[in-house]
C-alpha cells in the first residue's frame, strides 16, 4: 500500500503542466478572434492584440444598444486530451470587472462550459477547476453535466455584465495543471 501511495504522490508532484498559451511579443495570435453582440444586432466592439509588454490584450466597449451586451475573444486549437488535468491557471491583469472563462470540448458544440471570475486590477493568477465549468448556451444554464475534462478545442473570455462599459483584460499565460 505504501509503495502505491508513493508512486501516486510522485505522479502528482511530477505531473507536467500543459501550456495552452504563453504570450510574448512574437506570439502568433491568428487563431484568436473576437465575437461581439453585433452577430445579434448589438453595437459592442471588442479587439484583441499583443500589447507593448508582449501580453494578449482583450479590450473595447460593451454597448446595450439594439439588445447588445457582450464581447468575447476566443482561441481555437487542435483537439487536446486534457484527462490528466483538473484546473486552468490564468495569469492576467484585469480592470476590476467580472468576466467569464469558457471552454468547448468541440468547436462545433453550440454550448460552452462557463466559469465566472472577478479581476482585481492587479496581476493575479485565476484558478478554475474543471468541475466548476457549467454548461450554458446564450447565457442560459443547461441541464447537462458540468465539464468532464476529457478534451478541449476552444477557450474564450467574455464580458457581459448587463451594462455599457469599457473593458481591458491583459493575459500573460493559460496553463492546465
Amino acid at each position: 500500500m505504501l509503495k502505491h501511495n508513493i508512486i501516486f504522490l510522485l505522479f502528482i508532484v511530477t505531473q507536467i503542466p500543459m501550456m495552452l498559451f504563453d504570450f510574448n511579443s512574437k506570439s502568433d495570435i491568428s487563431n484568436w478572434s473576437t465575437v461581439d453582440d453585433v452577430v445579434m444586432g448589438g453595437r459592442s466592439n471588442g479587439s484583441f492584440k499583443i500589447n507593448d509588454a508582449g501580453n494578449g490584450l482583450f479590450f473595447g466597449k460593451v454597448s446595450l444598444e439594439n439588445n447588445g451586451g457582450f464581447s468575447m475573444v476566443q482561441y481555437h486549437f487542435e483537439t487536446k486530451n486534457v484527462t490528466n488535468f483538473s484546473k486552468v491557471y490564468i495569469r492576467l491583469k484585469g480592470d476590476g470587472k467580472p468576466y467569464q472563462f469558457r471552454v468547448k470540448t468541440n468547436t462545433s458544440d453550440r454550448h460552452s462550459y462557463v466559469a465566472p471570475f472577478n479581476t482585481s486590477g492587479d496581476w493575479e493568477i485565476i484558478e478554475i477547476s474543471f468541475e466548476t465549468l457549467s454548461p450554458a448556451f446564450r447565457g442560459r444554464k443547461l441541464d447537462i453535466p458540468n465539464y468532464e475534462g476529457n478534451q478541449m478545442e476552444m477557450l474564450a473570455f467574455l464580458i457581459g455584465n448587463k451594462k455599457a462599459e469599457s473593458f481591458s483584460l491583459e493575459i500573460d499565460s493559460i496553463v492546465l495543471k
